[in-house]
This record gives C-alpha cells, sequence and structure tokens, in this order.
C-alpha cells in the first residue's frame, strides 16, 4: 500500500508519525511543494474513513485540512503539526479554544454549490449503537440518566430538522493549527442536524476532565456556542446529552470505562432541564 501511494503521487521519505485502528498516518515530502501528510487505510477500516475523504474533498480546504489526492485505501492532504484546540483548552484557554471551535465548523458548515458526497451516514443510524444496548449493559446507577438521554435522542429523531453534510466527530484534537490557520481533521462523513457537529465538544478535550466535567463548564460553553451559532441551548443540550450516551454505549460495547460520561450526563441534564 505504501509503494503504491508513494509511485501514485511522487512521494519520497515517508515517516511514520501515527497509527490507529484504521489507519497509518506518515508525513511525507512532495518535490517543490510543502510536506504532506498520507494516511493508508487498514483493510476492513470501513466506510467512515472513506466517507471522511470523500467529505474532506467536499470541503474543498474551507475550515477543514486540504486534499491532494484521494484513492479508496489513501488519501494525501495538507500537513498540520501545529498545536491542536486541546493544547488551547488544557492550559487554561477553554474560552478561545470554543471561539476557534465555532469558528471552524462555521466554515465546514458553509452552504456550498457542490453537491455533497454519496454514501454519508445519516445520523439516525450513528445512533444504532445506542437503541440496541440494553438496560442490563448499563452501570445501574446509570440507567435512569441513560434512559433520560435515549428518550431525548428518540425526541430529536422524531422531530423535524435540518438535514446537512457533517464532520461527525468534532472535538478539540481534531481541529489542528497549520500553514493556513485552523483545520479540522478526521471527519466521520455524516448527514443530518448540524448542532450535532458541537456535542462531542461538551466531552473534551480529552486530558481535560478536571474542568470539563463541571456544571459551570457546561454552562460556559452552551452559552457561548449558543451565542455564536444562533442555535438555541436546549437544543445543543439536548444533542450533547444524547451523543454522551451513545459514547457511552460504544464503549460498552468495546468493553471500555464508561466513567468520564457517566459522570458529565447529570450535569448535561441538569442544564438540559433548565435551558
Amino acid at each position: 500500500m505504501l509503494s503504491r501511494a508513494l509511485a501514485r503521487w511522487s512521494l519520497t521519505r515517508p515517516t511514520l508519525i501515527a497509527e490507529t485502528a484504521t489507519s497509518l498516518v506518515y508525513r511525507v515530502e512532495r518535490t517543490g511543494q510543502p510536506p504532506a501528510v498520507l494516511k493508508l487505510l487498514k483493510p476492513g477500516s470501513g466506510e467512515d474513513e472513506r466517507n471522511g475523504g470523500s467529505l474532506l474533498v467536499w470541503y474543498a480546504g474551507n475550515g477543514a485540512a486540504a486534499i491532494y489526492g484521494l484513492a479508496r485505501d489513501a488519501v494525501l492532504m495538507e500537513l498540520a503539526d501545529g498545536e491542536t484546540l486541546g493544547d488551547v483548552a488544557r492550559v487554561g484557554r477553554d474560552a478561545e479554544a470554543t471561539e476557534i471551535l465555532c469558528d471552524t465548523v462555521a466554515k465546514l458548515h458553509a452552504p456550498r454549490d457542490a453537491a455533497p458526497p454519496a454514501g454519508l451516514e445519516p445520523l439516525r443510524e450513528r445512533f444504532e449503537a445506542l437503541f440496541r444496548v440494553g438496560a442490563a449493559a448499563w452501570p445501574r446507577q446509570a440507567r435512569d440518566l441513560v434512559g433520560r438521554a435515549t428518550g431525548i435522542a428518540y425526541n430529536l429523531f422524531d422531530k423535524p430538522m435540518e438535514i446537512i453534510p457533517l464532520h461527525g466527530d468534532i472535538h478539540h484534537d481534531n481541529i489542528v493549527s497549520g500553514a493556513r490557520g485552523w483545520v479540522a481533521i478526521d471527519p466521520k462523513g455524516l448527514i443530518g442536524d448540524p448542532a450535532y457537529d458541537y456535542a462531542n465538544s461538551f466531552l473534551n478535550p480529552e486530558e481535560g476532565d478536571d474542568f470539563v466535567i463541571s456544571a459551570s463548564r457546561v454552562a460556559r460553553h452552551s452559552h457561548a456556542i449558543a451565542a455564536r451559532t444562533g442555535i438555541p441551548r436546549r437544543h445543543l443540550l439536548a444533542w450533547a446529552s444524547a451523543h454522551a450516551a451513545l459514547s457511552a454505549a460504544w464503549d460498552i460495547e468495546d468493553g471500555n470505562p464508561v466513567t468520564q460520561q457517566i459522570s458529565i450526563l447529570p450535569l448535561l441534564l441538569g442544564a438540559y432541564d433548565t435551558a
């Protein structure tokens, strides 16, 4: 795979910089041009990665990393190797990080002349894990909370909603600074309510639980996003609550702990109730 990609795009000096469950990520050189990132998709990596590559092409560099080449098993893209928004938030600049996050998502959600790529996953399908995990699988103390959040999710899908292409995994460490400023990376390629793209930020950044799991942070974060976007705060908190439960359902299915989601869920639901 690496040899084919290097030959396809005339790349040299590949240096492995990351490996994930679905991909191998290399820094590569391009003759007479700035360095780039080459992402090789592992066999069986699923449609998320391919949808994400197609969506990055559609974004055309507006709010997202620019794409230089796309194949079924590889993506060649802009190198953004500066700090992440997670770095900004973790050093006490959470409010600044929220503003940048909102500005970046606004660029991603801006109307485009080109039709969106085919095959984007409907948001309702993304929530299947939450709807199929039985109550017995949840920690006993969390069952009422998850039941409420699941009901909120069903209610969201029962109502008409605006439908646009979604990044699907906006969190602080998926927004990175580079030569062109802040850009989003690693989209999942969904389609649905634009408010959902802010939901994951309530649980992030990673390694920020000391300030993320806080009623005051939930309040500040939701007020700031509502003010910047015009999305009703209660609607944002509905998606944040539903997503926290969905994230926990994914971890339960993978056999991982759900401590963080269960800790923040009552704070999200409490803010939702009073919004």
